[in-house]
């Protein structure tokens, strides 16, 4: 076997020389070549493997059989990471789920609320193109806790809704009041959310996750604000209260009532004449 192998001067090299001395314990013969590159300051290594896998696919396709190039460092421990989060994700969203309808006491509210939360991607997908970021292990985290916030933003909203109608108020005007009330509040908590990540933008390894909690909870409010009360509506079946007569109008039966009530007065002045003569005709034959 031939190895081509320089001297060990990173744990990366150190790394790959074991893998080749374990191959040669177990009895499998192979050639391991690690190539190894420091990139620039402020450039991340996904950008840079992403711009030099695409010149490597016809020399993979060329290779020979037993031969192939994997790719390592940070690329290869993200996938890691990934794969150890979407192990843990069906448990997160029966959690969630479960809470949601503990907090919200009902299977439509929670299931409403579920699927207003996924709204936050739009502006995560936006606000990382935009800012030419990469969709990484730590933008991933920022989409997590992303849901989470909108998830909070829709549960005020709901909890509002409940309390106006156990007010009293009709359900379309519960859903209309509840809305107009808590927009403010919850575009100032957002806004807040979104400024305190400003300073996080500047970090290479933590400016995507700030890129993506800040593009996606602006677009998440407002979308927030708009789809929860309409999809309220539909799924509820609440109805627009039917508008009563403008104040001041007269509607067509009017006309037919005052003649009634002048006819009535009448006849009720009239009576009290005749009751007055005789009353009087009786005094003077008294007298």
């Amino acid at each position: 076997m031939v190895t081509e192998r320089c001297q060990p001067k990173s744990r990366g090299e150190e790394r790959s020389s074991r893998r080749q001395f374990f191959g040669l314990a177990i009895g499998v013969h192979f050639t391991l070549l690690t190539v190894r590159a420091d990139v620039n300051p402020g450039v991340q290594p996904p950008d840079v493997s992403g711009r030099i896998l695409p010149k490597l696919a016809d020399i993979k396709a060329s290779l020979p059989p037993g031969y192939r190039i994997d790719t390592g460092g940070s690329i290869e421990e993200s996938v890691k990471a990934n794969e150890a989060l979407f192990a843990v994700f069906p448990m997160m969203l029966l959690a969630m789920f479960t809470l949601l309808m503990a907090q919200l006491q009902g299977f439509k509210k929670a299931a409403l609320v579920f699927i207003i939360s996924p709204l936050g991607l739009i502006g995560v997908v936006i606000a990382l193109h935009i800012f030419h970021a990469p969709f990484g292990f730590v933008a991933l985290l920022g989409l997590i806790s992303l849901v989470g916030m909108d998830m909070r933003n829709s549960i005020i909203l709901m909890d509002q809704i409940d309390h106006d109608l156990e007010a009293g108020s009709t359900p379309w005007d519960a859903v209309v009041e509840a809305t107009l009330r808590r927009a403010r509040p919850v575009v100032l908590t957002a806004a807040s959310a979104i400024l305190a990540m400003i300073p996080l933008t500047r970090s290479v390894f933590w400016g995507p996750m700030a890129i993506a909690i800040m593009g996606g909870l602006a677009v998440a409010t407002f979308l927030t604000l708009l789809n929860l009360p309409a999809l309220y509506v539909l799924w509820f079946r609440v109805r627009e209260p039917a508008a009563g007569p403008p104040a001041g109008s007269r509607t067509a039966d009017e006309p037919l009532v005052e003649l009634a009530l002048a006819d009535s007065a009448r006849i009720g002045v009239s009576h009290g004449g005749v009751l007055a003569n005789g009353h009087v005709a009786s005094r003077r034959s008294s007298e």
